[in-house]
């Protein structure tokens, strides 16, 4: 086995360990929206965390996060809550990174 080999698996591998970690920390950041946007249409309980998996599962319907952002901002404007589209953006971006810092660090 030449060098060549060794290195080219151990790119394989982290290829693999990033892309794991970047689909962890889209779970954690669609469950945290999940969670934002329940609070903010006034659920309540278990409804709370029925909602954040809601959210999570919408995140399987499309490749990339438009399915989940429309997800959100639909229920939100569908509940009255006052928010614009660039808002929940913000959000999205905010929590992935939270996710993503906590996903390294293994939390």
């Amino acid at each position: 086995m030449s060098t060549f080999d060794d290195r080219e698996r151990g790119f394989e591998r982290k290829f693999a360990l990033d892309n794991e970690q970047e689909f962890k920390a889209g779970v954690r950041r669609n469950r945290a929206l999940g969670r934002w946007a329940a609070e903010r249409m006034g659920l309540e309980g278990k409804h709370v965390d029925e909602y954040a998996q809601a959210v999570v599962k919408s995140d399987f319907e499309l490749p990339g996060d438009e399915d989940v952002l429309r997800k959100v901002f639909e229920d939100l404007k569908g509940s009255g809550v006052s928010v614009t589209e660039g808002e929940v953006r913000m959000k999205m971006a905010e929590l992935l990174a939270q996710a993503r810092d906590e996903v390294k660090k293994g939390k």
